[in-house]
């Protein structure tokens, strides 16, 4: 994957140069198009010699909710010319990371073992924030394994509070 990052690297950093004063709403369009492209029988479409460059742009602008704007589609389109396609949801990943430090928020991934509502999530994330000093975009993954609780990932960051977690430092303690 490290070879994946360094490929994308150039176009998230020329994307977020590109779009400095609305970074958020390449962001809006980036996303989906990242997760259209991301889909891997569309990459094995794409990769498929008797397919045009055409064809793959408009099958994927084509699926991409709400559309793309023109900034979007010359995007796509360079990044189809240039065979990158793989790259596209990477790239994304590291012009949220670009976004995040610009603007000195961080995106958060909480693991909870049973869905979490909407007043839940937003005490949550206001814990969370107070927490670890920074803006936070959370969103919630469900993990049956983690019992109760939850596990907060923020960057390379980790909270742990989950049953599972308790449960293995008790059984640390006792076979110590």
């Amino acid at each position: 994957m490290a070879e994946l990052a360094t490929i994308a690297r150039p176009y998230a950093e020329a994307l977020f140069k590109a779009s400095a004063g609305n970074a958020a709403a390449t962001a809006g369009w980036l996303e989906p198009l990242a997760a259209v492209a991301g889909d891997a029988q569309l990459q094995e479409f794409a990769s498929n010699p008797k397919v045009s460059s055409d064809q793959v742009f408009d099958l994927i602008a084509g699926a991409v909710p709400g559309g793309l704007p023109a900034a979007g589609q010359n995007f796509l389109r360079t990044v189809i010319e240039n065979d990158r396609l793989a790259a596209l949801p990477e790239a994304a990943a590291q012009f949220r990371v670009l976004l995040n430090a610009s603007s000195g928020a961080a995106d958060a991934v909480v693991y909870s073992a049973f869905p979490i509502d909407a007043g839940a999530l937003a005490d949550v994330s206001a814990a969370l924030e107070k927490r670890f000093g920074r803006k936070l975009t959370t969103r919630v993954e469900v993990d049956p394994s983690l019992i109760g609780g939850i596990r907060a990932v923020v960057g390379d960051e980790v909270l742990d509070t989950s049953v599972k977690a308790r449960l293995e430092q008790m059984k640390a303690a006792l076979t110590a």
